[in-house]
């Protein structure tokens, strides 16, 4: 199952597929991470790729492209990713087509997280970042065990500059303007589904696995790990956990 996921800075996208990766069983594929995995081992496309990182310029899509289809070739991927932060163009969509049709593959699902402008800045004003893991935390919905360190590393938190609610407004304008055509490009294939983001973490994966059910793309009763009210709304009640034995 190849799902891609699109949604603003702050709609929740990491989260949701770390919480998808677990329960598919499917690997997140975020290509921030394939960036910097990239450049720290200086491979050929993380040398290409390193200068523009340090400009703040966008890669080229052949570079972007050139990462994924990596991952994609590798054998966790090939039942399927969760893609997180790609394609973000029409070019880059099409690429994507191309490629997994290259490998006997398709998109089957594009989950749009829709949240409303002003909740995506205050979580996104309210954002601390690690700097030795990059974990995050909000301040309000989870903050850290320790004020400024990190719960995981205890490595130093910090607010990253384009988190302040003036460039946060800014970011957002940006965001959508570039993936309106993204977005209708989908919706015109009979791909995306629109997710509301605006809830607590649980219901939002909850609606996942519900809009994933009626595409016939997950089994409910492979959910065993999941809550009671998805399994209800996946395929009648919850099943009892087995007896354990001796």
């Amino acid at each position: 199952m190849f799902v891609v996921l699109l949604g603003p800075p702050g709609a929740g996208k990491g989260t949701q597929a770390q919480a998808l990766s677990k329960q598919l069983g499917i690997p997140h594929v975020a290509t921030g991470d394939l960036f910097r995995e990239a450049v720290a081992n200086q491979t050929r496309l993380g040398r290409l790729a390193q200068p523009y990182l340090e400009r703040g310029e966008l890669v080229p899509d052949e570079i972007t492209i050139g990462l994924v289809r990596e991952q994609l070739e590798r054998s966790a991927s090939r039942r399927g990713v969760l893609l997180d932060g790609f394609p973000r163009t029409v070019e880059q969509a099409r690429g994507l087509s191309a490629l997994l049709t290259e490998l006997g593959k398709r998109v089957n699902i594009v989950l749009r997280l829709s949240v409303p402008s002003d909740e995506l800045v205050r979580r996104l004003s309210q954002r601390w970042t690690c700097r030795q893991c990059g974990a995050v935390y909000q301040l309000r919905a989870g903050p850290p065990d320790a004020a400024g360190t990190c719960g995981a590393c205890r490595g130093e938190l910090y607010q990253r500059t384009d988190d302040t609610p003036e460039v946060v407004r800014r970011r957002l304008q940006v965001y959508f303007e570039r993936t309106d055509p993204l977005v209708s490009f989908y919706r015109q294939a009979g791909f995306l589904v629109d997710i509301n983001g605006d809830q607590e973490v649980n219901a939002v994966t909850d609606e996942i696995l519900r809009a994933l059910n009626q595409r016939r793309l997950v089994n409910p009763m492979t959910l065993d790990g999941h809550s009671g009210s998805a399994k209800r709304s996946l395929g009648g009640a919850a099943r009892k956990p087995a007896t354990p034995r001796g």
